[in-house]
């Protein structure tokens, strides 16, 4: 992508919702296929806010949210059935009578389950990687993503969008070092990445696990932080210490764990084959066990995919 594509990007999401005029023109001509053009339907004037069907608005295939949770959304419906929407989604129309979400999913579902048929809506123009970045945008702005959304919503901006952290950082509002740091989550493995996903580490925790190089310390440190309920401060001193060789997770003593430095090999290459830490007992004649822990049912699904169970 040549870099004098601006797209309006870089100038907030009130920038990236105006129609450019080229696709004011667009708008007003019927596509080389024939088809009706967006001004068929005279309700759905484009910039304006207009009342659409909610079974003619197909979902954001760029929403970088994933989960939406059942209690809020289902809160939010019981508001909408008494007080009607308030704010209005944004859609694009893609045909007659057909629109894409643009930002509003939470407010989309929420008014299906309340059992609304018709909603307001701001209609605009988009193309892809402006669909894209108005998605991201808008989650970030209005919804808190967890830590791992985020990271892959700015992945995929970086890979989709050929932009860099630096760039990336001036169109969310974030400094490049916020931006680099939500990016290094997705070097951890995904049993880590889970618990990031499910809250039950913080990003401070998985910041401190980052700077652990070998995969079976930064597995036994994210064990001790679950089983020991640890503050981030204690995990970054741990870190600090295993740094300095003050402290060694367990299973790194060969000794200690009975087995030979060639069955201590294959125990490490299945650690990190499985993201998780695999226990080996080895008896005289070669007779023993693998055991596979797993964190919960998503990780046991994940262990179950990689032994194509």
């Amino acid at each position: 992508m040549s870099k004098d594509r601006k797209f309006g990007l870089g100038r907030g999401l009130g920038a990236l919702l105006s129609d450019s005029p080229d696709m004011s023109r667009e708008r007003n001509q019927t596509n080389t296929n024939g088809n009706s053009s967006v001004t068929d339907n005279p309700s759905a004037a484009l910039g304006a806010i207009s009342h659409v069907k909610v079974n003619q608005v197909a979902v954001n295939p760029f929403q970088p949210r994933f989960e939406f949770d059942e209690t809020a959304l289902k809160e939010l419906s019981e508001s909408i059935q008494l007080q009607g929407l308030i704010q209005p989604i944004t859609v694009r129309q893609t045909g007659h009578n057909s629109y894409q979400l643009i930002s509003g999913e939470r407010r989309l579902r929420a008014s299906k389950l309340a059992g609304i048929t018709e909603i307001p809506a701001y209609i605009r123009t988009a193309d892809d990687q402006q669909m894209l970045e108005m998605a991201l945008i808008e989650n970030i702005q209005r919804e808190n993503l967890n830590a791992i959304e985020v990271a892959l919503s700015f992945q995929r901006m970086i890979d989709e969008c050929e932009i860099n952290p630096e760039e990336l950082g001036d169109r969310v509002s974030k400094n490049r070092s916020t931006v680099t740091n939500y990016l290094r989550l997705l070097k951890l493995p995904p049993t880590i990445q889970a618990a990031i996903r499910d809250n039950r580490i913080s990003m401070g925790h998985a910041r401190a696990l980052i700077n652990v190089a070998n995969l079976e310390a930064q597995l036994f440190i994210f064990q001790e932080i679950l089983d020991k309920d640890l503050s981030v401060r204690k995990v970054e001193e741990m870190v600090r210490q295993m740094k300095n060789g003050i402290t060694k997770p367990e299973g790194k003593d060969k000794k200690a764990d009975g087995i030979s430095f060639q069955y201590q090999k294959v125990q490490d290459d299945l650690s990190s084959k499985f993201a998780t830490k695999i226990k080996m007992k080895v008896q005289a004649g070669g007779k023993g066990s693998i055991e596979i822990p797993f964190l919960s049912d998503d990780d046991l699904s994940r262990i179950l995919e990689l032994l194509d169970w």
